[in-house]
C-alpha cells in the first residue's frame, strides 16, 4: 500500500464518521453509507469493509444515542457490506461493464441509486432484526417499526445520495489516485 492509498483510506474513514456526527440531527439520513461503498468501489473489498467496520467501530462506539453491543457488531458488519458490494460493483463495472453506460450518466446515476437502495434495505433488514431480539421485541414488529417510517427515509435518501455523489466521487478518487476515471463520463 503506498502512501497515497493509505491517505485516501484514512480521509474516507475520517470523512464518513465526521459526517455522521454533522448530520446526527437527520435521523437515518447519512452520507456514511456512500463513501465506504465508494472506498470499495475504488480499493477493493478488504479496504471497502475495513472504511466500513472501522467508521461503525468508532461512531457507535461514541454515539450519542447509546450503545448496544449485538446492534455495534450488527451496524459494524452490515456497514461492511455497503464496501464489500461497492468492490463487487466496480470489478463488474470495469471495462465491458462501463462501456454500455460511458455516454448515459443518467443510466448510471440510476444504476448507483438503486444499488443503493438495495444495500440499505439489507443494512436496514438485519440491524432491525437484532435490535428486536435485543430490545425483546418481536422481530416482525422491530422490522416493520424499523422500516416505517425510519427505512424508508434511509433507503431514499441513500438512493438520492448513490444516485448523485457516486460518479463524481469515483472520479475525484481515481484523479487523486493518478489513474484514469474508469470510463465515467465527464460531466
Amino acid at each position: 500500500m503506498n502512501s497515497t492509498k493509505a491517505a485516501l483510506i484514512a480521509i474516507l474513514t475520517a470523512l464518513s464518521i465526521s459526517t455522521n456526527y454533522a448530520m446526527m440531527p437527520l435521523f437515518n439520513v447519512k452520507l456514511m453509507d456512500l463513501i465506504v461503498f465508494v472506498g470499495g468501489f475504488c480499493f477493493g473489498p478488504v479496504v471497502g469493509a475495513l472504511i466500513g467496520i472501522v467508521s461503525w467501530g468508532v461512531y457507535g462506539s461514541l454515539n450519542p444515542f447509546g450503545f448496544s453491543l449485538p446492534i455495534w457488531f450488527a451496524t459494524m458488519f452490515s456497514e461492511a457490506l455497503y464496501g464489500v458490494v461497492g468492490a463487487f460493483v466496480g470489478k463488474s463495472l470495469d471495462l465491458e461493464g462501463l462501456a454500455e453506460f460511458k455516454d448515459n450518466r443518467v443510466t448510471l446515476c440510476v444504476f448507483f441509486a438503486v444499488v443503493g437502495m438495495f444495500l440499505t434495505f439489507v443494512y436496514d433488514l438485519i440491524t432491525n432484526i437484532v435490535f428486536g431480539y435485543v430490545s425483546g421485541w418481536s422481530v416482525l414488529f422491530a422490522v416493520i417499526v424499523g422500516f416505517v417510517p425510519f427505512g424508508f427515509v434511509h433507503m431514499l435518501s441513500n438512493a438520492i445520495f448513490f444516485g448523485i455523489g457516486c460518479v463524481s466521487a469515483i472520479r475525484a478518487i481515481n484523479r487523486i489516485r493518478g489513474g484514469e476515471n474508469s470510463g465515467f463520463p465527464k460531466k
